[in-house]
């Protein structure tokens, strides 16, 4: 594909999601299986509840014993029996004029319609007094209501939330069907980055970037490999490259604008890399590089470390998660009322990092301090991004804006 040039977001979305490849399915047992993406179809093979249960804890009786009762004029019924969860009422069928006494989830005694709460009733000796009517089905939990056996119940493409595993253990489901979670590599690059807990000379500045990102690949349930930090030698990035094609995606952190010893992109190309976008009209983020080689795909990320995560927002994320077979892979977007003021230059969308909070049922937005690409406060201290577009110079207090939810993790 032909190498394109300062392209809008949404053109390098494009691009960026047409070049993924699915990965493979596996199984992974019910402990590991929450967030991972759904390779197939869970289909119920039985019915929950199985059978219809108590809401309550009382007694199980036929509606039409209790009609007319009142704590005025209770109605005394033969207390016949027991039902509690786990062990079902044997007694037969329930006749008028008898109770059961049921717990909560027990199985309804056969014959009886309805359940009377524990508080409407008061138990003498072997009956029990009832102190309000009933209708047909009350307190009854029926067979079926929350999953009907034949039923789908989770798709294809759906993340794991944890009441999800619930439901596949409660289907008793002890393996789950998943897609494989794609293994990224994380370079960073350039003599003045150090490592925590290394020491630092002068002119040096700790490495950042890399630690956020390998979080951030976590979050999505891929497979992080640090790497380490290629220093300003073509033949440096290239070794330390060529073994970070050894997994799914790369990810590389600086050396891609135009210094001298900027050598992503010469890498690169010496490797067989098909660059195919150079540069994205976005701040920041603006000298991003993407490049495939195979089913591989190769993110150079700017090296500021905000920069960096709001690239990884945008496309590489979404990346990930598409190759994970995800149904849903951006972060949310909704509106907020812009709080003050904010200019900008027409040419490129802004993604400015924003704190929104709900106040009488409207969301409201503000700036997190300065917008410099190496301030990474104003990230850590974010909520979302302010997506201010192309076209615009001025957004007023009082407008309405488009955030992007950050932290929302769901897909």
């Amino acid at each position: 594909m032909k190498k394109i040039s300062l392209i809008s977001v949404d053109e390098a979305v494009n691009i960026v999601l047409s070049s993924v490849v699915e990965t493979p399915g596996e199984n992974v047992t019910i402990f590991e299986a929450a967030g991972r993406v759904l390779a197939r179809d869970i289909v119920a093979d039985i019915s929950i509840p199985p059978v219809d249960n108590s809401g309550m804890d009382g007694y199980a009786v036929r509606h039409e014993s209790a009609v007319g009762a009142s704590r005025d004029k209770p109605v005394e019924l033969v207390i016949k029996g027991e039902s509690k969860a786990g062990t079902a009422f044997d007694g037969g069928a329930l006749e008028p004029g008898l109770a059961v006494r049921i717990m909560t989830g027990a199985p309804i005694p056969p014959g009886a319609d309805a359940v009377i709460p524990v508080e409407d009733t008061e138990e003498r000796g072997d009956s029990v007094l009832l102190f309000s009517s009933l209708e047909e089905g009350d307190n009854i939990r029926r067979a079926g209501e929350d999953i009907l056996s034949g039923s789908t119940v989770l798709k294809k493409g759906h993340r794991l939330k944890p009441a999800d595993i619930g439901l596949l253990a409660s289907l008793n489901y002890t393996s789950i069907p998943v897609f494989s979670s794609p293994s990224v590599a994380i370079i960073s690059t350039g003599d003045e980055l150090v490592d925590p807990g290394r020491e630092i000379g002068p002119g040096q500045i700790r490495n950042s970037s890399a630690y956020a990102l390998y979080a951030e690949v976590l979050k999505c349930n891929a497979r992080p490999v640090y790497l380490g930090i290629a220093r300003d030698s073509f033949n440096e990035t290239k070794e330390i490259f060529t073994r970070a094609l050894e997994c799914d995606i790369v990810l590389t952190t600086g050396g891609v604008s135009m210094g001298k010893y900027d050598f992503v992109k010469d890498v690169m190309a010496e490797l067989g890399i098909d660059i195919i976008v150079d540069k994205i009209l976005m701040k920041p983020g603006k000298p991003l590089v993407f490049g495939t080689k195979g089913s591989r795909l190769i993110f150079g990320l700017p090296g500021n470390p905000v920069s960096s995560l709001v690239s990884f927002v945008q496309f590489v994320r979404p990346a990930i998660l598409k190759s994970m077979g995800a149904g849903r892979i951006h972060k949310p977007l909704i509106n907020a009322v812009l709080r003050e003021d904010i200019h900008k230059k027409p040419e490129r969308r802004h993604f400015a990092r924003g704190f929104f909070t709900v106040e009488d049922g409207k969301i409201f937005v503000s700036p997190t301090g300065a917008q410099g690409s190496g301030i990474l406060t104003s990230m850590s201290h974010a909520n979302c991004f302010i997506i201010l577009h192309e076209g615009a110079t001025y957004y007023r207090a009082g407008e309405t804006v488009t955030i992007q939810l950050i932290h929302h993790e769901e897909i």
